[in-house]
């Protein structure tokens, strides 16, 4: 599985839209692959595992530092947080993707060199906003990479 920082990325992203169990253990074993409390695997096995039962999974991306997830479905995404027992819903056609290049106009001043963000337009306190970054030329690919997936989703029929 590729990275991006602290990020690990599904490689099956598809355009098929097959419910398959399959799909549903790749992103189970993505999360057990994660440093948690045992709490949280817990409840990625079982609350999360129950909410998405039957849906149509087409990849998921997980950031190892927080223990988040973000599933793609068919028509949406949905943000898990454990450390909040927090799983949000977003509509696809409410999410928008944003990518800022710093190489063009000099270092972002934190180092950044690309940073990449699906965000929604939702209430404030329920906005996702899912972000890749890189601070090396190198990885640039790989952010590149997400937000091509990312908007292969969002635009898919």
């Amino acid at each position: 599985m590729p990275f991006i920082g602290d990020r690990h990325f599904d490689d099956n992203v598809t355009t098929e839209s097959a419910y398959s169990p399959e799909r549903l253990q790749a992103f189970l074993d993505s999360v057990a692959s994660m440093s948690l409390d045992r709490k949280f695997h817990e409840w990625y096995s079982v609350e999360v595992a129950a909410a998405i039962d039957g849906c149509k999974i087409h990849g998921h991306e997980i950031n190892s530092d927080s223990g988040s997830s973000l599933l793609f479905l068919n028509k949406s995404a949905v943000l898990c947080v454990p450390k909040k027992g927090h799983i949000a819903h977003y509509p696809r056609h409410l999410i928008h993707c944003f990518v800022d290049d710093f190489r063009h106009n000099g270092e972002h001043d934190d180092g950044l060199v690309m940073r990449a963000e699906l965000f929604s337009i939702s209430p404030s306190q329920e906005q996702l906003a899912w972000e890749v970054k890189c601070r090396s030329e190198r990885d640039v690919p790989d952010v590149q990479s997400s937000v091509s997936r990312w908007l292969k989703w969002l635009n898919e029929e």
